[in-house]
């Protein structure tokens, strides 16, 4: 069975307190267009990350608000503002890196909440089963072809009921993969 392959560029999950010191109080992110995960949408609104030796304008806002502030950056992008991030799965921001939000109304310094998104599949429960993948399995993804081959070890499976069945990669391993679109699991 295969599936399609994402690219999850750099992005900020907020929580409402954060929108409204960024933004002002009674502020609500504004939809600019919906994800492939139900529920979930990118923002009109952006914002400025600053880390120890740069910063990165103009960053996409993803909603609706969560619990935990969280910003999600590749290896790359890490390096390049001299923030140290871990390998992460989304959510678990407890001792990650740490940096300061820009908005137009106000800043923000995040003691914690920088990762880098370990890569992960999306799946339909009834496609799991399929598969014979259960949630937080860890499975390989080939993609690519034509003397591009790649395989993609530590994926983690993130069963759900709705949505669709996708694999979540950064910007770094896409561009080491040759921006692969589809992907298969590895028996």
């Amino acid at each position: 069975m295969s599936f399609m392959i994402e690219t999850s560029a750099r992005h900020i999950h907020l929580t409402q307190e954060t929108v409204e010191k960024l933004f002002g109080e009674g502020y609500q992110l504004t939809i600019r267009k919906p994800l492939s995960y139900p529920g979930q949408y990118a923002c009109n609104e952006r914002l400025t990350i600053v880390g120890p030796k740069k910063e990165m304008a103009n960053v996409s806002i993803l909603g609706p608000t969560r619990k935990a502030d969280q910003v999600e950056v590749s290896a790359t992008d890490a390096r390049t503002l001299g923030i140290d991030a871990p390998i992460r799965e989304s959510g678990d921001v407890k001792g990650s890196g740490a940096c300061k939000l820009i908005g137009p109304k106000g800043e923000v310094e995040l003691s914690e909440g920088v990762i880098i998104a370990k890569r992960h599949l999306h799946v339909l429960e009834n496609e799991a089963n399929e598969m014979g993948i259960k949630n937080g399995d860890i499975i390989k993804v080939s993609c690519g072809g034509e003397g591009r081959k790649l395989i993609f070890d530590d994926v983690v499976v993130r069963v759900n009921k709705d949505g669709a069945t996708t694999m979540h990669i950064d910007t770094d391993e896409s561009q080491a993969a040759n921006n692969p679109t589809v992907g298969e699991l590895v028996r």
